[in-house]
């Protein structure tokens, strides 16, 4: 059956192939963040357990909101290891095991890469491809992953915090 929302096949298939990339990146972010979750070891053991386990089931959760918003606009997302592979702006790391804190900075930059990409997919969608609702879809993905980046950062800096006087004075001194 054809459908007729307003936006063209090439307009349709633009969009497409924008969510089929942001989907390949989010699989990809959701087998690291699960690996991490299952490999984590040292004092921040259970806190990084538990905070990624969130992440990964809020990436479930979106990777789905995803792969339904290609099928509304009669597409077809990506389904298969070699598709995410070959489509994804993020890298795997196969082959090693890192530091609880390597893992953290890992997925930080993982989470930025997205963002920037989310940024001009944004822009893109709306712009170019006049698909405002793929545009506020992807504004709110990206406001995910900007809370799940900020989470990690504040993790990073929780591991080199000046103690409360120091940090206090600098943050007094910078006013």
């Amino acid at each position: 059956m054809s459908i007729n929302i307003g936006l063209s096949e090439q307009e349709r298939q633009g969009v497409t192939d924008i969510l089929n990339k942001v989907l390949s990146d989010a699989y990809l972010l959701l087998i690291k963040t699960k690996k991490y979750h299952w490999d984590v070891v040292g004092p921040q053991f259970r806190t990084l357990h538990e905070l990624w386990k969130e992440h990964y089931e809020a990436l479930t959760i979106s990777i789905d909101a995803v792969a339904e918003r290609v099928r509304m606009l009669n597409g077809y997302p990506l389904g298969t290891a070699e598709g995410f592979l070959n489509n994804a702006s993020l890298k795997e790391h196969p082959g090693d095991l890192p530091s609880a804190e390597e893992m953290v900075k890992r997925l930080v930059t993982d989470h930025e890469q997205i963002i920037r990409n989310l940024r001009e997919y944004v822009d893109q969608t709306s712009e170019e491809f006049h698909d405002e609702g793929t545009s506020d879809f992807l504004t709110g993905l990206m406001e995910e992953h900007e809370e799940m980046a900020w989470m990690l950062r504040s993790f990073l800096d929780g591991e080199s915090f000046a103690p409360s006087g120091k940090r206090d004075k600098e943050l007094v001194g910078n006013k």
